[in-house]
């Protein structure tokens, strides 16, 4: 028998796209309860995927210095082994401080937390299965599905051969570490986790189906990053995977074609790198909100059902934690005016980081975009061979901003190399803020840093 409550917002998933808004939304006085079948906050990102990910990369990163930069500041010395059960402990240790203070964040709340599952009984109604066994039923007025994402697999034989993120960063992972990885799919996925690992001693192979890794991103910045790899990656495009068998020694074939030839690879470690898909509970096909595997929603993340809201992955617009977040925080802002929010969100201003080593970035408009929605945009580009803290670390890469001509606004920018991953925060606010080309032309930025080529792109732009 279950246990009925009537509540002002039910929210599926305490991640990115859940949790932002169940606190604001409890802190205006509104009752509000959360379900969670991981029992904390934090969704996949801290469960497997931007925490511990980024945690074992910067491993990586400071082993590679040794043979890298090391020399360039005068230091000698042999290499550090690494010690992947070590690594992985201090991931772990990352993950649990932050699921420690997440307990105290839920603890000073008055959000009902359940580590459960939620079912939708109908469009104002929705079980929870409680870990304990409990059922919990919810009459809401407002119901916000967030439920985030998980990997997508290939249907291929032999598909269960292969790991996904889960296994690698998960709390408690004890993945032996791969000396011979092969990652299916040349995303920032793939190339993030092949890049770390191979900083860490692995050898390390990306196989991508389409004709240059990142596909659908600015051919320029894949062009960096396949040239810049490719001396420590093997990188093969064009290579369709076919199947996964395990031979009779133990190890891993992965056989692709590519080129009309049928090619196999050997592997102890095969990571399927294929994307993320939308994950829904149960009951949500019949409310009629899906449209080709996502939740549609309006830029106020609400579904055709005014009072659903579906912010993060499960919509499928943009599948990045701190964008989740800013989408969270919109629809709440929306519950609490009545459906009147002015609040909106904005896509384009949405920053995107790929936490390879070098990195690359980029936010907004990159100009064939901007020419296919009839923009006029002029482009200008700083190298980091002029650059001085680039020259110190004796680094290539280089920064493109996009101005609308029209407007003289900053409507995108890309970085390739050095610091791209902070350097493109403050580009990100620029965009959304519609920051003209004579403001960043006219401030000063700290010396010596790469940001000082904000300064000098926009001075150079043709505008």
């Amino acid at each position: 028998m279950a246990t009925e409550s009537n509540i002002d917002v039910m929210i599926l998933g305490a991640g990115g796209g859940g949790y932002p808004a169940a606190f604001r939304l409890a802190r205006a006085g509104c009752s509000v309860a959360m379900a969670d079948p991981i029992g904390n906050l934090g969704g996949d990102c801290l469960a497997e995927g931007c925490v511990p990910s980024k945690t074992v990369r910067e491993a990586g990163v400071t082993r590679s210095w040794w043979p890298d930069k090391y020399p360039l500041f005068g230091f000698r010395g042999s290499k550090p082994e690494a010690d992947w059960r070590a690594v992985l402990a201090h991931k772990d240790r990352v993950q649990e401080r932050r699921y420690e203070l997440h307990r105290a964040q839920i603890a000073a709340s008055t959000v009902r937390f359940h580590q459960g599952v939620g079912r939708i009984v109908d469009d104002h109604t929705v079980d929870v299965t409680t870990a304990r066994g409990e059922l919990l039923r919810y009459h809401a007025k407002q119901i916000l599905v967030a439920t985030g994402s998980q990997p997508h697999l290939l249907s291929i034989p032999g598909a269960e051969l292969a790991v996904t993120s889960h296994h690698f960063f998960r709390l408690g992972a004890d993945l032996p570490f791969p000396r011979r990885l092969v990652a299916i799919g040349g995303g920032y996925i793939g190339l993030e986790t092949a890049s770390m690992l191979q900083n860490l001693g692995a050898e390390a192979t990306v196989l991508e189906a389409t004709g240059e890794i990142l596909p659908g991103v600015d051919p320029a910045l894949a062009r960096f990053l396949h040239q810049s790899l490719s001396h420590r990656i093997r990188l093969v495009v064009h290579a369709a995977v076919s199947a996964i068998e395990r031979a009779p020694d133990g190890e891993l074939l992965v056989h692709y074609e590519s080129g009309g030839e049928r090619k196999t690879i050997a592997a102890d470690c095969v990571l399927m790198a294929t994307g993320r898909k939308p994950v829904f509970p149960e009951g949500l096909e019949g409310l009629g909100l899906l449209d080709g595997g996502r939740i549609a929603v309006d830029d106020r993340l609400r579904t055709k059902l005014s009072h659903i809201y579906a912010p993060g992955d499960v919509n499928g617009r943009s599948m990045l934690f701190h964008s989740a977040v800013y989408q969270s925080l919109v629809a709440a802002e929306d519950i609490l005016s009545g459906g009147r929010g002015e609040k909106t969100m904005d896509f384009q201003s949405v920053p995107f980081t790929v936490f390879t080593e070098p990195e690359v970035a980029w936010v907004g408009r990159s100009e064939a975009e901007a020419a296919q929605e009839g923009l006029e945009a002029v482009a200008s580009t700083y190298d980091y061979r002029v650059d001085t803290r680039a020259e110190i670390f004796e680094e290539s890469g280089f920064l493109k901003l996009v101005f609308e001509r029209r407007t003289r606004r900053l409507i995108g920018a890309q970085i390739a190399g050095i610091d791209a991953a902070q350097l493109i925060a403050p580009l990100a606010l620029a965009v959304r803020s519609g920051t003209t080309v004579d403001t960043l032309r006219f401030m000063a930025f700290p010396h010596p840093m790469i940001s000082e080529g904000i300064n000098h792109a926009a001075r150079d732009a043709s505008l």
